[in-house]
């Protein structure tokens, strides 16, 4: 049961924060925070990672759905029938932003992205993310060190 509250609390968490910047952050005003390391803005995100696909959104919301689901029915039968704690966190932690992700693409046909890292590269200083994303690329990180 903790690794299902654990979900809920990455969901709840990022729920909170993209209503958050949807209601108090401007469109593509970009601030800075943490001694101008992080840039802080609201961006609409129609694509998946890195917006891979923009302007896809029906075949972006499909292949999204198809994964989500593949992952729930994976996790359902590891929490059933046992497996690692690691795997069962990987899984928590990586549905939890996925299914935060796929509401935000079924509610308004974006995802809300909100910060990025002021980097010197060209390309990764463009890419904005939130923290859902970090969540699912730990919880697979966990999920592939877990299969050693």
């Amino acid at each position: 049961m903790i690794y299902v509250v654990l979900m809920a609390a990455v969901f709840l968490a990022d729920y909170v924060i993209k209503a958050r910047v949807e209601k108090k952050e401007q469109k593509d005003v970009v601030r800075t925070i943490a001694g101008g390391r992080i840039k802080l803005q609201r961006f609409h995100n129609t694509g998946m990672c890195m917006s891979f696909m923009k302007g896809r959104q029906k075949l972006v919301m499909a292949v999204s759905l198809i994964f989500t689901l593949l992952v729930t029915i994976y996790f359902i039968v590891t929490l059933t029938k046992g497996g690692s704690v690691l795997l069962k966190t990987g899984l928590a932690l990586l549905l939890g932003g996925a299914y935060s992700n796929v509401y935000d693409r079924m509610k308004r046909k974006y995802v809300v992205d909100y910060f990025s890292f002021v980097v010197k590269h060209k390309r990764l200083k463009n890419i904005v993310f939130n923290i859902s994303d970090f969540f699912i690329a730990a919880g697979a990180a966990l999920m592939v060190i877990s299969s050693r």
